[in-house]
């Protein structure tokens, strides 16, 4: 069986995450980063597709829904992953489903799943680890399962209508003094928000979907969130530091 793995990860939590679940169900996986902008969406030529976004304020991202939903399922079936920073996936496993579904394609199973917060790493560290990883393996063994049964029950997943509000973003990533110029986060932001202009990183605030791709990839720690950004995540989230979120799975 070959897999489709298609993905949007700007932090790489959501892509680990997939991929252990791709891998446990096939040797044959084709890995597609949604978050490139220079590669179009490859058409689905899968026996089985795998589809996982990271969770931004109880949504998925506008650009991974966009992205997906141009896809043409036509009936193939799919497994949908939602993957979240600890406090709540919300509405995005829904949504995600639904943007699947509405593409064309067939949902036999879904699952939310918890990786490092990519705003806050000290809230989900190290996730996912072993122990997700031991679980991904064993939802693969479930899908297996299913559709060896060639079940059609059809997938229910937690969420309301109409969705949250989508998160708004109120300030962008910050370059400090020691930004050597090397256009890594240029290279690497989904949106293209970011330039190189006059011998300065520019960021466009509307563009912008504070999505901290550009400071993960950032060697030199130079790309950082606002301070008073950061402090805020942090406060928000701090009673989620001791917390150990299970994941769930939908069959």
């Amino acid at each position: 069986m070959v897999i489709d793995f298609y993905y949007f990860s700007p932090t790489g939590g959501t892509k680990k995450t997939g991929e252990i679940f791709s891998r446990a169900l096939s040797k044959e996986v084709r890995m597609i980063d949604l978050g490139k902008r220079e590669e179009r969406e490859k058409a689905p030529e899968g026996d089985l597709i795998v589809a996982a976004a990271p969770v931004f304020g109880g949504r998925i991202p506008a650009l991974a829904a966009e992205k997906m939903g141009k896809l043409k399922g036509a009936g193939k079936r799919a497994v949908t992953i939602a993957v979240y920073g600890t406090r709540a996936y919300e509405d995005a496993l829904l949504e995600l489903n639904e943007v699947m579904e509405q593409a064309g394609f067939s949902i036999v199973a879904s699952g939310a799943f918890v990786a490092q917060h990519s705003m806050a790493p000290e809230i989900g560290s190290g996730r996912p680890d072993e122990q997700d990883a031991a679980e991904l393996r064993e939802f693969a063994g479930k899908v297996l399962k299913k559709l060896d049964r060639g079940e059609e029950k059809k997938v229910q997943v937690p969420g309301m209508h109409p969705y949250k509000p989508a998160m708004k973003v109120a300030a962008a990533p910050l370059s400090l003094d020691n930004c050597i110029l090397c256009g890594n986060c240029e290279r690497v932001c989904p949106t293209g928000a970011i330039k190189i202009e006059s011998g300065k990183i520019v960021t466009i605030l509307e563009k912008c979907i504070l999505c901290a791709a550009c400071v993960k990839s950032c060697e030199k720690q130079a790309r950082i969130l606002p301070p008073p950004v950061k402090a805020h995540t942090q406060e928000l989230l701090a009673p989620l530091r001791e917390v150990r979120r299970e994941n769930e799975i939908f069959l």
